[in-house]
């Protein structure tokens, strides 16, 4: 007998399917605002980021709306999205995701290109460290999807364009938490493996360091459009087993 292997959960995942469950049964109902973060976390007896992270799980279901300045509130939902599982979230947001997949292949090939063009040795060396780090830490998944981020924001660093790095710092924040479901779906559905991630950043790093602009932009533009058809053979799946 071959026995699934069960992870065991992070706490704000805890959280999220806590609060889930209160806006499932309507505990929290469509339009009434949730505490503070610093009141849930008090509340949870959990950090503040643990909290943050479960509610952009939320968010990311389309559960939930945060409002900056005004707090974060239950939205109204469909009966239905309840029925699914809270480890597919990010499907519930399909145009988001999709809109932001386009802006990460507008923005990060661009970069990759002139990265390739202007790169130092520093960035080269910072680069190659995030590749160590990237395969170093293939075995825990938020190391692992820490040092995929590092990755990328090392690339605009070796643009040497404040502008562009400014541009990715502002956007990082949407793409750190949103990519990270994004890349967790992909791998926990076994549409992507860790290997071929990894791959694929190799493929980005070997071409900057050749200095080879187009191929930047090509391995960069291959890796993300990767991703994207990984994230659309995911949410077939989950269509099809839910009609």
């Amino acid at each position: 007998m071959v026995y699934k292997k069960i992870k065991p959960k992070k706490i704000y995942e805890e959280v999220s399917d806590e609060l889930y469950e209160m806006i499932r049964s309507g505990s929290l109902k469509p339009g009434e605002q949730l505490d503070s973060i610093q009141q849930l976390a008090e509340n949870f007896q959990v950090g503040r980021p643990a909290i943050r992270e479960a509610l952009s799980a939320l968010s990311s279901m389309g559960l939930i709306e945060i409002k900056q300045g005004e707090g974060t509130f239950v939205k109204t939902f469909d009966p239905a999205i309840m029925n699914h599982p809270l480890s597919a979230a990010l499907l519930m947001d399909q145009d988001n995701i999709k809109h932001l997949l386009e802006v990460r292949k507008i923005l990060e090939s661009g970069t990759a290109e002139v990265a390739a063009k202007k790169r130092t040795e520093e960035n080269l060396i910072e680069l190659k460290d995030m590749l160590f780090n990237m395969d170093k830490v293939s075995d825990d998944e938020e190391l692992s999807d820490k040092a995929d981020i590092s990755f990328h924001v090392a690339v605009a660093n070796a643009s040497q364009n404040e502008l562009l790095i400014t541009l990715m710092n502002h956007v990082s924040e949407l793409m750190t938490e949103k990519m990270r479901d994004i890349r967790r779906v992909a791998l926990y559905s076994e549409e992507m493996t860790l290997k071929q991630l990894y791959q694929q950043h190799v493929r980005i790093y070997d071409a900057i360091v050749a200095q080879d602009e187009d191929g930047a932009r090509s391995a960069m533009l291959f890796h993300l459009q990767s991703v994207e058809e990984s994230l659309d053979r995911v949410i077939q799946k989950n269509q099809q087993k839910n009609h």
